[in-house]
């Protein structure tokens, strides 16, 4: 299996930059990141120096896969996420729209935690279970480089919880080879990522590629185990939440066979929807696969 170990971080989903690996469709690969702060803080006393590393979510990358063009679909599954030093950091200095009711006078909040036996050690009364996810994670658009900040149909910093071990990310190809990056690796996440930090940390992300040839989507995609599932990013969040939900709805029609108007009652009474980082209005909304597959789906 192919390593890619921690080397240059980028902060842009770039078509320019070289290749740190080739890979085939069917490869598993292990890639180490650095955590969202760019190793900046490593104990509560760290702190983060914008005027030495200026942007945040630095990636590896990018993964050149063979045979990948525009208008086709990678499906990355993420095998693994294991902690690469075993401990994570979050810090509370970002209130931004929580200002107007909690106030500025928020303390800088750098704590590191321990990880341990499947356990996030938050403090010695509270132990929050390792569930890791990736933030970041996306291709590289043919126009314009978008930074690690946003996410968008590239995908980019979704973070959604979804993105862990078990579940497979569909990701559009905008250009030849797809240039993968991801990074941004949390030990656990609530929805919404409230503080605009998760328990960030650096990974060993083990993840298998498979190209899926003349398979455009508009939008990310994934699928676990039991739901798929369809991520937008965008303000306002009302708008990504109608749009996923469309999408989803477009996606049942094409690849289940569902009469659209037929999936659009089906999801007003089951789909979910979970929230990434509420700053960016990014969702994703969901149905279990156990309704897609019902027999009876096309049935008015």
């Amino acid at each position: 299996m192919k390593r890619v170990p921690l080397g240059p971080l980028y902060y842009e989903f770039s078509r320019h930059n070289e290749p740190r690996v080739r890979i085939a469709s069917g490869e598993s690969l292990v890639l180490e990141t650095e955590d969202a702060f760019s190793g900046q803080i490593r104990t509560n006393d760290g702190r983060r120096d914008r005027t030495k590393k200026p942007y945040g979510n630095p990636q590896t990358g990018p993964v050149y896969v063979e045979g990948a063009e525009p208008g086709d679909t990678l499906a990355v599954k993420i095998e693994r996420i294991d902690p690469l030093i075993g401990q994570c950091a979050t810090r509370t200095s970002d209130p931004k729209m929580m200002s107007e009711w909690l106030g500025t006078d928020c303390h800088h909040g750098s704590h590191v935690c321990k990880i341990s036996d499947g356990v996030i050690h938050w403090s010695d009364a509270i132990k929050i279970p390792y569930t890791p996810m990736l933030g970041c994670i996306g291709t590289s658009p043919a126009w314009g480089v978008p930074s690690t900040m946003p996410a968008g149909p590239h995908g980019g910093n979704m973070d959604i919880v979804e993105t862990r071990p078990g579940n497979i990310v569909y990701l559009p190809v905008f250009v030849e080879g797809a240039y993968l990056y991801l990074g941004d690796a949390h030990a656990a996440m609530g929805h919404g990522e409230l503080s605009a930090s998760g328990l960030e940390m650096p990974s060993e992300t083990t993840i298998t590629v498979n190209l899926v040839k003349g398979k455009r989507i508009p939008w990310p995609r994934i699928e676990s185990p039991d739901e798929i599932m369809v991520v937008v990013s965008g303000s306002p969040m009302e708008y990504s939440i109608a749009q996923a939900y469309a999408q989803l709805i477009l996606w049942m029609e094409s690849d289940f066979g569902w009469e659209r108007w037929k999936a659009y009652d089906i999801l007003t009474h089951v789909g979910q929807i979970s929230v990434g980082y509420y700053g960016f209005g990014t969702v994703a909304c969901k149905i279990l696969k156990k309704y897609v597959a019902h027999p009876k789906h096309g049935e008015w």
